[in-house]
């Protein structure tokens, strides 16, 4: 193990704690938001909507980009631009600017999520062993930091430029010097067609189960992150401070979970714990809709946390690693910007579609449904096993001359 790869791994979980903290600064604001530029009740689902949807298309941007630039430069890049939009979210003072201002950090951040997963899992397959999951495990402890954060300002009634400024200056220029040793990994020829033509089709083929996976992973999380309240409150007569607390355990179960993942993935295997995580997900989801009370449905948010926190970091790697082991390189960071196009997708759906249920039907019946597509997991869960003797499989690593230098010229 070289000191490029150690400090590549270093700098590369700090920029997923300083996305996580960015991420749940926004989401945790969105009411003080709606208040300080008068939105409507009805047009705030629009705004709401144009961030993943724009972080779609900076996904599929990325995927084209890497042809010419290498990953770490794009995250070097983009990571700034985000939060330089939460600062402008934050500080402006007419609709049209938050406008501006979410449609910069929607596009920055699509480019952001495909660009630190294409390095993690450069880097897993260089490290040779699983060590994705601690990358988000640091994005979820600084979900944990700027949830904290948020709660400080919304607690204190202070501005939102004033809450989203001493971050930017924090991080900013921190994540900028992080930057100077991010680590590529084995990288295709600039120049080089990756994923292109046929390739790219059979590519697509291979990631399809792993995007329905990633698809109803994110419809599973955002059905906590959106309903969790709601749901203790209106349907188990929780008060409502108690209903605040549900996610607060999800984001910690998560973060537990994932610190502890890859020494799971390493002992038993990717399948064993996808398979895991899939059986606790769905007991999370089975706990809540049958719950006589708040703190029964407290116990399934736990489960819930514990369970969908491999999910997401397993299919990242299972993607890059299958493309990788059928095209090369290049291939890998292009199946990884195709498959973060469907965390937006998850994440756009999750929502309205319990809460279309929950109206239609009864809530207690629509938790049921994202256990169903969460189990839909089992069906393709040996898309996640590795091959022998292949880069990430355990059986064989690559020598550190074959690893990419750091972009810094390391």
């Amino acid at each position: 193990m070289t000191d490029v790869l150690r400090r590549g791994r270093a700098s590369l979980a700090f920029s997923f704690f300083a996305q996580g903290a960015t991420f749940a600064l926004l989401v945790t604001r969105i009411p003080a938001i709606q208040d300080r530029y008068g939105i409507s009740d009805a047009l705030l689902p629009v705004f709401l909507a144009a961030v993943p949807i724009l972080a779609g298309v900076g996904s599929v941007t990325t995927e084209q980009l890497v042809q010419r630039i290498r990953p770490s430069r794009l995250l070097r890049c983009s990571q700034p631009v985000v939060l330089l939009a939460l600062l402008g979210a934050g500080a402006g003072g007419r609709i049209a600017e938050l406008a501006v201002a979410l449609g910069v950090f929607g596009l920055a951040v699509g480019v952001l999520d495909a660009s630190m997963n294409m390095l993690g899992v450069s880097l897993q397959r260089s490290y040779g062993r699983s060590i994705m999951l601690s990358f988000h495990a640091a994005y979820s402890l600084g979900g944990i930091l700027g949830a904290s954060l948020a709660w400080v300002g919304a607690h204190w009634h202070l501005a939102l430029w004033v809450s989203y400024l001493p971050v930017v200056v924090v991080l900013l220029p921190a994540t900028l010097v992080a930057s100077r040793w991010y680590v590529d990994g084995d990288v295709a020829p600039v120049g080089e067609e990756q994923g292109q033509g046929q390739g790219g089709g059979v590519v697509f083929k291979l990631l399809l189960p792993l995007c329905l996976v990633m698809t109803f992973a994110y419809i599973g999380d955002s059905t906590v992150s959106n309903w969790s309240a709601k749901y203790l409150k209106d349907v188990l007569g929780s008060s409502e401070q108690l209903a605040t607390v549900p996610y607060n355990v999800y984001m910690v179960t998560t973060l537990l979970g994932r610190a502890i993942g890859d020494l799971g993935v390493r002992r038993f295997g990717a399948v064993a714990v996808v398979r895991l995580g899939t059986l606790v997900a769905a007991g999370g989801f089975a706990v809540v809709a049958s719950a006589p009370g708040a703190w029964v449905g407290m116990l399934g948010f736990t489960l819930l946390g514990l369970g969908l926190c491999v999910l997401v970091p397993q299919t990242f790697a299972a993607a890059g690693r299958l493309a990788f082991e059928n095209h090369g390189p290049g291939a890998s960071d292009a199946a990884i910007a195709r498959l973060n196009i469907f965390n937006y997708v998850g994440f756009l759906v999750g929502s309205p579609l319990v809460g279309a249920l929950g109206d239609a039907w009864s809530y207690r019946g629509a938790m049921l449904v994202p256990m169903v597509l969460v189990l839909v997991t089992l069906v393709y869960a040996r898309s996640f096993a590795a091959q022998p003797g292949r880069y990430g499989g355990g059986h064989e690593r690559p020598r550190t001359a074959d690893v990419g230098r750091g972009s810094n010229g390391l």
